[in-house]
């Protein structure tokens, strides 16, 4: 397994950009994807985006698409989410996550970074 550790999350204006920061340490030659997820007030965590440590392919979730953008430095085992034209409902619990097979569980989790938009 690997850790994680998020940053980068904060209080913004609706409309503006923030970007979290997901460290990866440990077995990081073991991973195979790593994922970006939140948990808004009141509801179950979702999917936001993920990308393959070595594929470099990029999924998101049709609400963010056009507006996140997920990447990674391999020499930093860095993850990075740009989130730009935030909106309230972009409001969450900003998670990462790595699993060791593409269509496997993510069995790593970090311990959440905080992102409020406020209007």
């Amino acid at each position: 397994q690997v850790q994680l550790v998020e940053s980068g999350g904060g209080l913004v204006q609706a409309g503006g950009s923030l970007r979290l920061s997901c460290v990866v340490s440990g077995r990081t030659s073991s991973t195979a994807t790593v994922g970006w997820f939140r948990r808004a007030p009141g509801k179950e965590r979702e999917f936001v985006a993920t990308i393959g440590w070595s594929s470099g392919r990029t999924p998101y979730t049709d609400s963010v698409k056009g507006r996140f953008t997920i990447s990674m430095d391999g020499a930093k085992n860095t993850v990075y989410l740009q989130m730009n034209s935030l909106k309230r409902e972009d409001t969450a619990v900003y998670y990462c996550a790595a699993r060791r097979k593409v269509r496997a569980e993510y069995d790593s989790w970090g311990q959440g970074t905080q992102v409020t938009v406020a209007s």
